[in-house]
């Protein structure tokens, strides 16, 4: 009796909860896919940073299954009022307690499994997307095929089983404090709405967008931040959102009640009175919902940025095929040439030095101008705060300024795909990575370049940072040249200055270079066999790879920062888009589950009433609306319902998307407008949010004007 009564319920639930059902559906699907990343054996053997992956969509996880526990146990508990009646019904007829709570616990759990076993299957097919995706994003061949791992099903079951069993025990300890009484008044009970003290309440609109004001203000003008001031805003952020819909209603409130002339045009006052009472009985569902917004829309743009900057910036890293660095300015390269030739042959190669002349004169300039440094190496006078500098371990800049001679130059921007450039003895060229060069522009005009004469031994022309000498000549500006040349410790850390080569001759060698092209593509192993060669290699970067007895520097580049001895640009740029993809493929799995979570509360809101307050459109066709006049009165409700929550979230992700996409586009070199990244992940927003608008409607639809 109660299994068959259990599964006609099941039944019945399925229908009126729809939307609620292909959510856990979809949600299952989506864990399922990511898992199934998580324990691929193929992408654990091709990369070397798959562990990286499995931690970011492994944290990923943990907030998701946050989330999916909350909208369990609301829907769970959400189901339970509406059906507060009917249990009530069961007390009167003789059932107890127990059994009552054991056939809606018997309910929930054939509802979750049919949505489980739904989304298995659903999920299977997901992961073929994601694979073919995530391929694709690191440029290497994917052929489909159906990748089953016992440790992915255990990992989503657990995680989508725990969610549910939580849920209804806390549901099981509420039937226990629930009486006849209390169930059958539960639904009136929440139908009630207390309105006082509005008139004050109304001042909450006002102050919260004068906070939002102040937030964006201070984000983009403030400079003095630290982990006070970023909890104090974020803090206040969160109240701001949650009493934000409490004023909103006051002033709704307020303004019917002082007649204003907007109530009489049309259905408006039935509309507005709509709205503030579903505003009063859900403000602070309505905050949560906002904030998941939030989440969603801002780690979407985030995740746009990566995608972005692997796409324009990435592939121009590296220039060259392969890149071998050594402190030995002796090296000739003979092993790594051995088994360059060997594993797929040299096309071109070039062996040289860059020199130095123990001066820091740009390096100084640099300290002392970039934003990146923030004026923490900055003096009063606008010069370089030496003092400053030496207190911190900065692997920005090497000790000296990095020069390189014009023929090697040359020959590299020939290697490069560039035309050759000229340079008259007594001049020099500045090579600057194009992201500083947006930020300074030229300022080679500031710069007091001066060179041993050649009446003393080079390198002795003067003291470190000094730029002068007894026996030194200044050298003239003759351009800058921003091209692709891989400056993040090899060619330089984010700038060369090119000088003759009489004038390099005069120089000291400071470390030497191997840079060549390849006959083909570059094996997937040749990284690992340059890495493995034995060599002097004692020690690594604080960013990973070999180093060889002294500190590589990296350069300015803040957001994605890959330095290493030896370059292999077939090897490295799949290795490092994996790694982006790890972390875009991590916020766009967080990012749609809070999308189907926050929209799944919404529409069961939304489609719950619309049967619940069927008598209030039937009325409306009683005092002469016809059908096509109360679908439009349906739609402005459903509309103004599910606007306010996305284009409040739209308001505060926006102002922080524009100002984390212009702090992007400073750190990386990328140029896309910092609003594209927020204007693009909104349209991919809309996109799902239009579905369960559709949806909603539809059904709405279709529950309110059966009878009217």
């Amino acid at each position: 009796m109660l299994s068959k009564l259990a599964l006609r319920n099941v039944m019945r639930s399925a229908r009126d909860y729809l939307v609620y059902f292909l959510t856990m559906m979809l949600v299952t699907a989506i864990m399922f896919a990511f898992h199934s990343l998580l324990f691929s054996r193929e992408i654990q053997q091709l990369f070397e940073m798959a562990g990286i992956f499995a931690v970011l969509v492994g944290m990923a996880t943990f907030f998701v299954v946050l989330i999916v526990a909350w909208l369990i146990n609301y829907m769970v508990r959400f189901i339970l009022e509406k059906r507060s009646r009917e249990f009530g019904i069961y007390l009167l007829i003789g059932m107890k307690k127990k059994e009552i709570s054991r056939l809606y616990m018997r309910e929930s759990l054939l509802l979750g499994a049919a949505a489980f076993a739904g989304g298995l299957a659903l999920g299977m097919l997901l992961q073929q997307i994601l694979l073919a995706i995530l391929y694709s994003m690191i440029m290497m061949e994917y052929r489909p095929r159906l990748e089953w791992s016992v440790g992915c099903l255990v990992t989503t079951a657990a995680c989508y089983g725990g969610c549910y069993l939580l849920a209804l025990l806390r549901c099981r300890g509420k039937f226990r404090r629930m009486n006849i009484h209390a169930l059958m008044s539960s639904q009136k009970q929440n139908e009630e709405i207390r309105e006082s003290h509005e008139q004050a309440k109304r001042w909450l609109l006002p102050l919260s967008c004068l906070f939002l004001l102040a937030f964006a203000l201070f984000l983009f003008f403030f400079k003095a931040w630290d982990v006070t001031v970023i909890l104090g805003f974020l803090l206040g952020l969160v109240v701001t959102i949650y009493v934000f819909y409490t004023g909103v209603a006051a002033w709704v409130i307020c303004y019917i009640r002082r007649k204003g002339k907007g109530i009489f045009k049309g259905q408006n006052l039935f509309l507005l009175r709509q709205f503030s009472s579903k505003l009063k009985t859900l403000r602070f569902t309505l905050g949560t919902l906002t904030s998941l917004f939030v989440l969603a829309l801002l780690g979407c743009a985030i995740a746009l940025m990566f995608n972005d900057y692997q796409n324009q910036t990435l592939l121009d890293k590296w220039p060259f095929d392969v890149m071998v660095f050594s402190s030995d300015t002796q090296d000739a390269f003979q092993e790594e040439l051995e088994v360059l030739n060997r594993e797929c042959g040299v096309k071109e190669a070039l062996i040289y030095d860059i020199r130095q002349n123990g001066t820091d004169t740009v390096n100084a300039w640099l300290y002392s101008h970039l934003k990146t440094f923030g004026g923490a190496y900055t003096s009063a006078d606008g010069s370089l705060d030496r003092e400053a500098l030496g207190r911190d371990e900065i692997w920005a800049y090497y000790e000296h300024d990095t020069y390189l001679a014009l023929s090697d130059y040359n020959r590299l921007r020939e290697m490069a795909g560039l035309l050759p450039v000229e340079l008259e003895e007594g001049e020099f060229l500045l090579h600057l990575k194009e992201r500083v060069w947006d930020e300074t522009g030229d300022f080679t005009g500031e710069l007091e370049i001066r060179v041993d004469s050649g009446s003393e031994e080079p390198g002795d022309s003067a003291e470190p940072g000094s730029g002068t000498a007894e026996h030194s000549s200044r050298l003239r500006p003759a351009g800058v040249y921003t091209e692709p040349l891989s400056q993040d410790g090899h060619n330089g850390a984010d700038y060369l200055l090119i000088v003759s080569d009489r004038t390099a001759e005069r120089m000291t060698p400071y470390y030497r270079l191997l840079t060549a092209n390849l006959e083909g593509r570059a094996p997937d192993d040749l990284l690992r066999k340059l890495d493995a060669l034995p060599s002097k290699r004692t020690s690594t970067t604080p960013f990973g790879g070999h180093q060889e007895n002294m500190d590589m520097a990296c350069g300015t580049d803040n957001i994605v920062v890959y330095v290493v001895a030896n370059i292999v640009r077939d090897n490295l740029i799949p290795e490092v888009k994996f790694m982006l993809s790890s972390v875009i493929f991590a916020l766009v799995y967080i990012g749609l589950v809070f999308v189907c979570v926050a929209l799944t509360v919404l529409s069961v809101q939304q489609l719950s009433d619309s049967a619940k307050y069927r008598f209030r459109y039937q009325v409306l066709h009683q005092i002469g609306l016809g059908h096509r006049e109360i679908s439009r009165v349906i739609l402005k409700q459903l509309a103004c319902f599910y606007l306010c929550p996305i284009l409040f979230a739209a308001l505060i992700s926006g102002t922080m998307a524009v100002y984390l996409g212009w702090k992007f586009n400073v750190h990386t070199g990328t140029h896309t407008m910092a609003a594209g990244y927020f204007g693009l992940a909104f349209l991919l927003f809309l996109c799902v949010y239009a579905v369960y608008f559709v949806v909603t409607y539809v059904g709405f639809l279709r529950n309110a004007l059966t009878k009217a």
